[in-house]
């Protein structure tokens, strides 16, 4: 039923948002480094957005303040998003927004509070270094998706599939509510897909890119990291390995050639797919069939 609802909220109300932002003037316009020709609207994320929170909203009575939390903090990240959308904010400003998110997020108890020790059992974390690498992931995953959302439902679709095998690993072990949070986003994101795949008829801009990246790493957390105890890390950065793999990659190259870390460029693995003549809706297709096997064996390895 969460899925249902989402989905059916996201998708009917996309081109609610899209003639809004249309009659608001909150657009993606055509420019040297981006792909697409015609201007196209932003602001998809409050659809996604709000076929998720209204999925969800029927558990808060039985919530912990973990997810009351996160539900607060994915409002703040949005909201953040709304305004780069609007305003264009420089990297900077956006980084100190999201770590200050992250940093809330922690105080409701959203936190990594163990490692997996490779020889053997675990090691606690204190507080001093739970919140930074906690503060680390949140704000590492926000900008994976971010960058990689450079095509028509590529961003959209990797986060669906990996939301879903993320949820599937969550009731497999036992993790009920992060459950409801990672299905409520696989339908709000699918039903924004619908819109988004190429030809893409609306952006899902910042406000979606980094309200999903928010939303997959606080679940990650206080599902299944907590759940999987011999394993830890592993399934959420193998379900996520295109956009975490080529975020490094990025970084790597813009170090190596002198470049400003968080300056954009059109170097990212989809734009090498494009420039071997791979079309749009291709590269999207493989990139699904690469996170879906990931997210397989993320599966197997949670079993």
């Amino acid at each position: 039923m969460v899925f249902v609802v989402s989905f059916l909220i996201a998708y009917f109300i996309t081109p609610v948002i899209k003639k809004m932002a249309l009659r608001l003037g909150i657009i993606d316009k055509p420019a040297l480094r981006k792909i697409h020709k015609e201007p196209m609207a932003l602001l998809g994320g409050v659809a996604i957005f709000i076929g998720f929170l209204v999925a969800v909203l029927p558990f808060v009575y039985k919530a912990d303040k973990s997810f009351i939390g996160i539900l607060i903090g994915g409002g703040m990240i949005l909201v953040l998003g709304i305004i780069d959308d609007v305003l264009h904010l420089g990297p900077r400003i956006k980084l100190v927004g999201q770590i200050m998110v992250a940093l809330l997020v922690c105080l409701f108890g959203v936190s990594i509070d163990f490692v997996t020790n490779p020889f053997g059992g675990m090691i606690q974390l204190d507080w001093y270094l739970a919140f930074p690498l906690t503060i680390l992931w949140i704000v590492a995953i926000i900008n994976t998706i971010n960058l990689i959302d450079g095509i028509d439902g590529l961003a959209a679709g990797i986060v669906a599939i990996s939301a879903l095998f993320i949820s599937i690993v969550a009731i497999n072990t036992g993790q009920y509510l992060p459950a409801i949070l990672t299905l409520a986003l696989f339908g709000a994101t699918l039903g924004f897909l619908k819109h988004n795949f190429f030809p893409a008829q609306i952006f899902m801009g910042d406000s979606g890119s980094m309200f999903l990246g928010y939303i997959l790493a606080t679940v990650s957390i206080v599902g299944v990291l907590k759940a999987t105890i011999t394993i830890s890390l592993a399934v959420p950065i193998l379900v996520l390995g295109i956009p975490i793999t080529d975020t490094l990659f990025a970084i790597f190259r813009r170090i190596k050639n002198g470049k400003e870390i968080f300056k954009a460029d059109n170097d990212h693995f989809h734009h090498r797919l494009l420039r071997k003549g791979f079309s749009q809706k291709q590269v999207g297709v493989l990139c699904y069939i690469i996170t879906i096997l990931l997210g397989l064996v993320a599966f197997f390895i949670s079993r």
